[in-house]
């Protein structure tokens, strides 16, 4: 196994810890930290095993089915979390897990056709926002920053949704394929 198929083995591995330190109580204020921390090491390590793959040429059948489904894993695993925190109404992560599901689907449809569809600057900057709201939830300062967490919150869902039409309406050839 290379070492971006490590990178995202290693992503999976860390999405149970991060849901056990944000539900928990018994580590108290520590856990915030501890969450965030893995948040964001398991964040770099989706970006570093990307990078790492396209660099050394080692992209694999497994890094592509497994490391947007470790994506998936730990972006919804927070989301779902945050909602049990009561930091996060149910309605906009079904919104944002449903998106998911979608563009899944419709890159199933497309690799069944021959047709792979790419991640666009829509998609990237939704991941980026997502992942910024949720290490800010996570953290909970307070103040200022409860402002800043519902722009984000308000801007990662406009960001969901965008990026969703916007994959449809570049790429509505694919539901074409299959009538």
């Amino acid at each position: 196994m290379n070492t971006p198929n490590k990178l995202t083995v290693a992503r999976m591995i860390m999405v149970p810890f991060l849901v056990v330190f944000m539900l928990t109580e018994w580590g108290g204020e520590a856990n915030r930290y501890i969450s965030v921390g893995i948040f964001i090491a398991a964040s770099v390590t989706d970006w570093f095993d990307g990078y790492l793959a396209r660099k050394n040429n080692l992209v694999t059948n497994f890094g592509k089915f497994m490391d947007p489904l470790a994506d998936k894993l730990l972006v919804c695993s927070a989301l779902i979390c945050l909602i049990e925190l009561d930091k996060l109404p149910a309605w906009i992560v079904i919104i944002i897990i449903a998106r998911e599901f979608i563009i899944s689907g419709f890159r199933l449809i497309a690799a069944e056709n021959g047709v792979v569809i790419a991640a666009n600057y829509w998609g990237k900057f939704k991941t980026v926002s997502q992942m910024l709201m949720i290490i800010l939830l996570i953290l909970n300062f307070g103040g200022i920053f409860d402002v800043i967490e519902t722009i984000l919150i308000w801007l990662s869902l406009a960001l969901t949704v965008i990026s969703l039409l916007t994959y449809i309406m570049q790429n509505r050839k694919v539901l074409s394929m299959q009538e």
